[in-house]
């Protein structure tokens, strides 16, 4: 399965929900194209929900790390909620749970932008 990306607003957070395989190609540059177009339109909350996705590669690590470090340059924040299993630790060995905040719970990552 490829990478499947849909978008749900909860109050002035940016929740982008994505199921599957996040790797290079075809599933990057559709993240890359929405997490780029969420930034470009001025959104300063986003929250990407990894709780569905099966496999995350050096390429969509690449596009969530620039996205973060984009909104954070302005201002904004970007979190991850419920990295999973094998993308869990592939984040842990990266220590990017260390840079990037990250939740278990939905509602209190919402929550914590505030």
């Amino acid at each position: 399965m490829g990478l499947q990306i849909s978008l749900r607003h909860a109050t002035d957070v940016v929740v982008v929900d994505l199921q599957g395989k996040a790797t290079i190609g075809r599933a990057n540059d559709i993240l890359n194209n929405q997490l780029r177009q969420l930034i470009d339109d001025g959104t300063d909350k986003i929250l990407v929900n990894l709780t569905d996705v099966t496999q995350l590669d050096s390429s969509s690590i690449s596009t969530i790390v620039r996205a973060f470090v984009s909104l954070q340059h302005r201002g904004a924040s970007l979190k991850l909620l419920r990295p999973r299993g094998n993308v869990r630790l592939v984040l842990e060995t990266l220590h990017l749970l260390d840079a990037i905040p990250s939740a278990e719970d939905e509602a209190q990552a919402i929550a914590s932008f505030r």
